[in-house]
């Protein structure tokens, strides 16, 4: 099992998160894990990051197009995520 998400390069320090929703800057709390698979392997998972507003909207837009995995804390992101 894979640990935590470290960004490239960055080790032991705090990363800010950003909600991926357009012209949102707020810390994101919430990862919305999605695959489309008409594009991406069974085994890729990328990765939308949502703070609490727009965590609903950004989950919903990719569960209508039946491309959702799941929800999850950013806390518990890894390294297969992105």
């Amino acid at each position: 099992m894979s640990g935590p998400l470290s960004p490239a390069g960055v080790s032991g320090t705090d990363v800010e998160h950003v909600c991926s929703a357009k012209g949102c800057r707020r810390t994101a709390a919430h990862a919305v894990i999605w695959n489309n698979p008409k594009l991406h392997t069974a085994d890729r998972r990328k990765v939308w990051l949502a703070c609490d507003e727009h965590e609903k909207s950004l989950a919903d837009f990719v569960a209508l197009r039946g491309f959702l995995i799941e929800v999850v804390p950013v806390e518990q992101l890894t390294d297969a995520d992105g």
